[in-house]
């Protein structure tokens, strides 16, 4: 399920749930970066957002690195981030609140929930609301593959509880006046954090699915087989990890990006001499990495810039991560044999209400969207 229901903490406060994360240049105004946030699993259309949370974009310019160790990227030390907080709902009007979003270069924006057109002006805007989830996936032949060790996915496959909503923040800002000329390979996590004097991290995502196919299953772990991870891993600085944990990512990592690679009856990620599987610096780097100087494209980019560095190959799309973009099949071929086979697909190819190319992109909320599982 992407990033949705991602640890005992998402599921106990699901308004802080962060279900999948977004960046693309934008379609129709060049120079412009686009960041989604999506919250709230099987949201209403008159759910609102938290008075009590920070929902936070951080950004950090990234190098690619010359040598072809464990991590690809060099992370920068300076920071952009947008927080976008909410003022109550009015007392006359339960289903609208007002917000703003402000930028730690100093641009803020006021908005109201809702309106398409947002807070805006040249350098920053906001919209935030309901809307139709984007994500798509079939999530039950995904966990069935886990429990039965044989890939599970039928064609075609169907989108679990088609039509869910979910609350969802969408910023568009201008790369130059935020991040600064020349900026091209840029890292994006989204977080939801407390709301106050201290702010206290309860989600933050990356890439999808690392929590969910990657990091949840315990089975294959024999170091820390009894161990709930992703609540521990939320709370870490996704630029930089305290040593902590790290043994435990690590080893649940390993142990589980193993398991993917042999369902196609052979490995096509060789271990490496320590034993870690060649994956693992690059999934704990668990960032979008978006080129911020190359124009949006609709398919194919998630992953890309990753991927042609493992293969000592020159990038050639934007890079991160597209409403639209079939990331299901790109994740399942990677990690079941390595892009070097055929493609692994769930069998669901796009949304039923794909994203448009105009703000705020995400499709109307369904009016009447399906009821969420008893059980989850």
């Amino acid at each position: 399920m992407s990033d949705h229901i991602s640890g005992p903490r998402a599921l106990a406060e699901p308004i802080a749930d962060i279900t999948d994360v977004y960046a693309f240049p934008s379609p129709e105004r060049p120079g412009r970066l686009v960041l989604v946030m999506n919250t709230l699993p099987f949201a209403q259309q008159d759910d609102r957002f938290s008075e009590g949370l920070i929902y936070r974009f951080r950004l950090r310019q990234l190098a690619a690195r010359a040598d072809s160790g464990p991590r690809l990227f060099d992370i920068h030390d300076r920071e952009v981030t947008v927080d976008v907080v909410f003022d109550a709902p009015e007392a006359d009007d339960h289903h609208a609140q007002y917000g703003v979003g402000r930028t730690s270069e100093g641009i803020s924006h006021s908005f109201r929930t809702g309106e398409r057109s947002g807070g805006s002006s040249n350098d920053l805007r906001v919209f935030a609301g309901a809307r139709w989830d984007p994500f798509f996936m079939d999530a039950p032949a995904a966990l069935k593959t886990i429990a039965t060790g044989q890939l599970s996915f039928a064609q075609p496959g169907t989108i679990f509880l088609d039509g869910k909503n979910v609350l969802s923040i969408v910023v568009e800002l201008d790369v130059a006046t935020l991040l600064g000329t020349g900026v091209e390979l840029v890292g994006v996590v989204a977080e939801t954090l407390t709301r106050g004097t201290l702010n206290v991290r309860i989600e933050r995502v990356g890439r999808p699915e690392v929590k969910n196919l990657m990091l949840a299953p315990k089975q294959f772990d024999q170091v820390n087989r009894d161990l709930e991870i992703r609540d521990l891993y939320n709370m870490e600085d996704a630029f930089h990890l305290a040593e902590g944990y790290k043994g435990a990512y690590r080893a649940r990592l390993d142990a589980n990006l193993a398991f993917w690679d042999s369902l196609d009856g052979k490995a096509d990620w060789p271990v490496e001499d320590a034993g870690s599987h060649p994956l693992l610096g690059v999934v704990l780097d668990d960032f979008l990495v978006v080129d911020v100087s190359k124009p949006y494209a609709e398919h194919g980019t998630f992953f890309e810039i990753e991927r042609a560095l493992l293969n000592g190959e020159t990038h050639q799309t934007c890079g991160g991560r597209a409403l639209n973009d079939d990331v299901m099949d790109t994740i399942f071929t990677l990690l079941v044999n390595a892009g070097l086979g055929p493609v692994i697909s769930d069998g669901v190819e796009g949304a039923t209400m794909p994203a448009s190319t105009s703000f705020p992109f995400l499709a109307a909320p369904n009016p009447e969207p399906p009821v969420p599982p008893a059980h989850i």
